[in-house]
């Protein structure tokens, strides 16, 4: 009886004390966050640890919003907030945005791509390399992107494409009256098109299945808290790439044996290999040592990068594309007009790389669904050392400031809010005049080197998408409206009713 009155004595008289340091701390922590924001657009207050996290996770197209109202309210086109510990700079101008992209090194920027990045990519991940180091690495990159290497890939994604297409028709006919959505299973043919196309012949039906698997623990973490405990989504997703990057070392193991015994590359991997095995032979008959950074484990970490640029971006690009040729049928008959002036299923053909560039009209309405629903919204960095990004402005090292891809496509273009693929026509070249305001594929050293793959799986997703099938969108209020998953797709999913339009699919056997 008496320990336990002392132990409640005890706390007691350190309570205040307690207390007193708590309110110290976050008085601090305000203090801090007011001297970094200075006179930039941000709220005046902020939670005291946690910042914002909550309302970011919790309604991120409404937290994302607010901010690009702050920074169109200043002058300097940018805004600040407080998010975990870390303090934030929001930038809508496209002129600064450019100035953080052309400044990616040591002493000024790193690209992180997430937040949180370093924790579920790891330190030695390709977003984070710089200088010498990403420019080798981007040469050896090179060559899975030649116009050999495009076209063998063409023939890959139509054949995943047509299988998807054709099991989407059953779903909406056996799930008739009712639409069905189609971001899952965009995100579903888009992860088996880039496993095939990336590792296709090393990946047996099992591995698919645990990939697959593991890869929603990761998209389902890079929305959640940044709280690395077991139990919690983020650990999951962290454990979830380990695995993942493991899986892909043993496919890289794999295509180094064929390429050695002089086996035709079939897949991504196999031209990196074939690439790569000739690097290591000139080096070694010339005695010099084998090139850095061509470990099995750090290819496999540089593929991961890969899949996670080509799934969810390209979901994101695809859902948008079925939506904006929904709500504008004279873009989708002239894009019906153009397919069918070039190719038919009936020939049981597939679109050649030649058929694919003649299509200039699909193409054009490919990079207007890029530029006006942006895939990867911003690209996040984090300032090595203090940068003055204005003459009235300059960023505190450690903050992590967000360049928005997404704003600068509504700058300079004319009547941005239009969708309008003839901007992007040979008599008009808008993506020329105002080639600083598309920013999707980024800008700098870290553009993105398959920008060109990118664009022809959407060619060719909307090529085959609008000749095999007829579809409605299943419209209601705010259908259309942007949702954060983790790039943005329509808010209800994309919920469509499909029919077959072709007399019968193509057979590409």
């Amino acid at each position: 009886m008496e320990s336990s009155s002392m132990s409640v004595f005890s706390f007691a008289s350190v309570a205040p004390y307690l207390l007193s340091l708590i309110a110290f701390l976050v008085f601090l922590e305000q203090i801090s966050y007011l001297k970094r924001k200075r006179l930039i657009p941000g709220p005046a207050f902020v939670f005291p640890f946690i910042g914002n996290a909550v309302s970011l996770v919790r309604d991120p197209t409404k937290f994302w919003d607010l901010q690009s109202a702050l920074a169109k309210s200043s002058d300097l086109g940018i805004s600040a907030n407080y998010i975990v510990g870390r303090f934030i700079v929001f930038i809508r101008s496209t002129d600064l945005s450019h100035k953080v992209f052309a400044n990616v090194r040591p002493d000024a920027f790193h690209l992180v791509g997430h937040p949180f990045g370093k924790k579920l990519f790891g330190e030695h991940n390709l977003i984070y390399m710089m200088g010498q180091e990403h420019k080798d690495i981007r040469r050896r990159i090179a060559p899975n992107f030649t116009p050999k290497a495009l076209a063998a890939y063409t023939s890959l994604q139509q054949v995943i494409i047509l299988k998807h297409l054709m099991a989407w028709e059953t779903l909406a006919f056996n799930a008739s009256p009712a639409p069905i959505s189609l971001r899952l299973l965009c995100r579903d043919m888009n992860l088996d098109t880039s496993q095939t196309v990336f590792v296709g012949p090393y990946l047996s039906q099992e591995a698919r299945e645990r990939f697959n698997h593991d890869y929603n623990f990761f998209n389902v973490g890079l929305m959640k808290l940044p709280i690395d405990l077991p139990g919690f989504a983020f650990r999951e997703a962290r454990l979830a790439v380990a695995r993942l990057i493991k899986t892909l070392a043993s496919c890289t193991e794999e295509s180094k044996k064929k390429m050695e015994a002089g086996e035709e590359p079939r897949c991504l991997i196999d031209f990196w290999m074939q690439e790569t095995l000739r690097e290591i032979a000139a080096a070694t008959d010339s005695g010099e040592p084998s090139p850095p950074h061509l470990s099995n484990a750090e290819i496999g970490g540089h593929l991961f990068d890969f899949l996670f640029a080509a799934q969810d971006a390209s979901t994101s690009s695809l859902l948008w594309a079925v939506t904006f040729l929904d709500s504008h049928p004279d873009v989708l008959a002239k894009v019906r007009e153009e397919v069918a002036g070039i190719w038919s299923p009936e020939s049981d053909t597939m679109i050649t790389a030649e058929q694919l560039r003649e299509m200039r009209y699909t193409e054009a309405v490919a990079r207007e669904v890029v530029r006006i629903r942006a895939p990867a919204t911003m690209v996040p960095h984090i300032a090595g050392e203090d940068f003055q990004l204005t003459e009235s402005y300059t960023i505190p090292k450690g903050t992590i400031v967000f360049p928005s891809v997404f704003e600068s496509s509504f700058q300079g273009f004319p009547e941005p809010e239009k969708f309008e693929p003839e901007r992007f026509m040979e008599n008009r070249q808008e993506d020329r005049f105002y080639k600083k305001n598309y920013l999707a594929f980024g800008a700098g050293a870290h553009q993105c080197v398959g920008q060109r793959y990118a664009i022809n799986h959407l060619v060719l997703f909307i090529a085959m998408f609008t000749t095999l099938l007829d579809f409605k969108r299943h419209r209601t209020d705010g259908c259309d409206d942007l949702s954060y998953v983790p790039t943005i797709c329509p808010k209800d999913d994309c919920k469509v009713y499909l029919f077959r339009r072709c007399a019968r699919y193509p057979s590409f056997s």
